[in-house]
């Protein structure tokens, strides 16, 4: 179906995204929670099977992540919540129920301000409905075709689970998309989840129905999966409004339903009608009390949240005079932004703190990035001044904040040309050694004084008498060239401005003969 915007009509779309807590263990029992990485169904107990007379337990760091998630979404924090049976019998839920949040979730009626696209933009604000918590589900993997059969890893079972929900304040699939970045960014910055969409730590499902433009009421929404990109979920909601579009136009109806993303063909197909609440049966989960959150422990929750992305690239961009566009490069991670402020606060005594700023933003953004894509990213846990952070290529490599702001100072200084900075920052990948030794290993210090130079100037002199000829002529571009053949000669540690100056002196003595 061709990907056609129809002017009459406006979606509303609502998102529900899923987020796998990264704790150590599940959220009712004590088994490993890293069913990514395990061996299939090695991560199993009674409780994960199911089996009769097993009970749970409430993880409490997952507790305390879905807080932090709550509180970084300016939600208010229930003072008394409590879990729920969600009745449904899908074959990768041994139980026949999942436990859940319904009527009563941790976290409620909050919000989320999208980034403008310019600074002199106001955020767009989309409402937080709620956050709950539950537990995830098996896997279920089918092999053979239409004629095989399903596998079933239990690893994923009792995983902890949040699910953020939005209103349906969203206008669009590019507003959509925005929203999941920015949503994605927060939880990663908190480290409540590596939030890998394509590791399915990170899952979202879209509501989404169209309304006649300047209307306010609801039109029949019709629910998306199976979206294991950004941009996918971006693609499939376009998808969605010229489709329903369509149907509206010819006087059809749209039917409330649930239909899947398939990617290699970019549309969606219907999977199933969709089930309203009461189908699921909820009811108090009889094996699990109330929880009773101690208001104390949201404050001290509180005062450990970390300063996120949007308020520090403002801070950054203030504090340091860089561009909204470093700024936002460098924020994007919070690894990365930790990282620069730990390079710039080892920047030497007595260095200007923008201008240094500045030179490191444009390294990390540049060559240090570059370097980072062309290998295996290694992501440290806690980066800081005293720590290698993982910025690897392989095999391996550690480059220590303090390093880079001595490279970052040598290059300010000129003491090196900028392909020797890039030179021994890709040593400094490979072997984790200090800048300063490897520049006299490699014998990169720029030659400044005029006693070392002065030989490869008369060369460049003696053996390009064209280019002497054409100065001479009044051409100054010549000059230009003579510096590079000394730069060439001194393969690179030729200070290029002492060069200069050094052949125009010459050239100069030339001329009253």
């Amino acid at each position: 179906m061709p990907q056609t915007q129809f002017m009459e009509f406006e979606p509303v779309i609502g998102l529900e995204v899923h987020v796998q807590l990264r704790t150590r263990s599940k959220m009712f029992c004590g088994c490993a929670a890293d069913s990514h990485t395990s061996e299939p169904n090695s991560r199993v107990c009674p409780v994960c099977l199911a089996l009769p007379g097993s009970l749970p337990v409430i993880n409490r760091r997952a507790v305390e992540f879905a807080i932090m998630t709550g509180l970084a979404l300016n939600c208010r924090i229930a003072r008394t919540t409590k879990f729920d049976r969600k009745n449904y019998p899908y074959p990768d839920l041994m139980k026949g129920y999942q436990i859940s949040q319904y009527d009563m979730p941790i976290c409620e009626n909050g919000w989320l301000d999208l980034l403008p696209d310019a600074p002199d933009q106001a955020p767009c604000r989309i409402r937080i409905l709620r956050v709950h918590m539950e537990e995830d589900v098996a896997k279920l993997m089918h092999v053979g075709g239409p004629q095989g059969h399903a596998l079933m890893d239990v690893n994923r079972s009792g995983v902890p689970l949040m699910e953020i929900v939005s209103e349906p304040d969203i206008e669009s699939p590019a507003q959509a998309e925005a929203y999941i970045t920015q949503l994605q960014s927060t939880i990663r910055y908190l480290g409540v989840s590596t939030a890998n969409m394509e590791e399915g730590s990170f899952r979202c499902d879209a509501n989404i129905s169209l309304r006649p433009k300047g209307t306010t009421t609801l039109g029949t929404k019709v629910e998306v999966k199976n979206m294991n990109r950004v941009r996918a979920v971006g693609r499939a909601l376009e998808y969605e409004v010229a489709r329903q579009a369509d149907v509206l136009r010819k006087g059809g109806r749209i039917e409330q339903e649930t239909r899947g993303w398939v990617d290699d063909r970019e549309v969606t197909v219907s999977q199933r009608s969709k089930e309203q609440a009461h189908d699921y049966r909820y009811f108090p989960e009889p094996d699990l009390p109330p929880l009773e959150i101690d208001p104390a422990w949201v404050e001290e929750i509180r005062a450990r949240l970390p300063e996120l992305a949007p308020a520090r690239k403002q801070r950054i961009t203030s504090e340091y005079g860089l561009s909204d566009y470093d700024a936002s490069l460098l924020t994007a991670v919070r690894d990365t932004a930790d990282y620069f402020e730990a390079v710039v606060a080892a920047r030497p005594a007595g260095a200007d703190p923008k201008s240094f700023a500045k030179e490191t933003a444009n390294w990390i953004n540049g060559e240090f990035s570059r370097l980072m894509n062309a290998g295996e990213p290694r992501r440290s846990e806690a980066p800081g001044a005293d720590s290698p952070v993982a910025l690897a290529v392989a095999p391996t490599a550690s480059v220590r904040p303090a390093d880079l702001a001595s490279l970052v100072a040598m290059f300010q200084e000129r003491s090196i040309s900028n392909a020797a900075a890039k030179q021994v920052l890709a040593a400094m990948f490979e072997t984790g050694r200090n800048p300063a030794t490897i520049v006299e290993e490699m014998g990169l210090r720029k030659v400044s004084d005029a006693g070392s130079l002065e030989p490869a100037v008369e060369q460049a002199i003696a053996s390009n008498p064209a280019a002497v000829d054409d100065y001479m002529k009044g051409k100054e571009a010549a000059i230009r060239f003579l510096v590079g053949q000394v730069m060439r000669a001194s393969r690179g540690r030729a200070d290029p401005v002492k060069a200069a100056e050094l052949i125009l002196e010459k050239l100069g003595a030339l001329k009253k003969r």
